[in-house]
């Protein structure tokens, strides 16, 4: 694992000190995760994520009510960068 390339997409500066220390910890992770592809999963049910049974109902459950949006003027009050009626943010290529 690189963890200068690690580093760099994740916009930190690291030390070649840093280097020794993380790489090891990184392909320990790395290899424990690769373990877990060896995991015979054929036969195991997808988990639902916490859901209930279809038609049942949660304590998230609320009515659908229509409520008052922020207008566009209370929405750019607290941005710190708002350029002709937007949000400025920064580029992704």
């Amino acid at each position: 694992m690189d963890v200068r390339k690690v580093a760099k997409l994740a916009h930190l500066e690291i030390t070649d000190e840093e280097v020794q220390l993380y790489g090891p910890q990184m392909a320990d992770i790395v290899a424990y995760v690769e373990q877990l592809n060896e995991l015979e999963t054929d036969d195991v049910e997808p988990a639902t994520g916490g859901l209930t049974p279809e038609g049942e109902a949660t304590a998230a459950d609320r009515d659908d009510v229509v409520k008052q949006s922020l207008t566009q003027k209370s929405a750019l009050d607290q941005a710190p960068s708002a350029v002709e009626g937007h949000f400025r943010v920064p580029k992704v290529l």
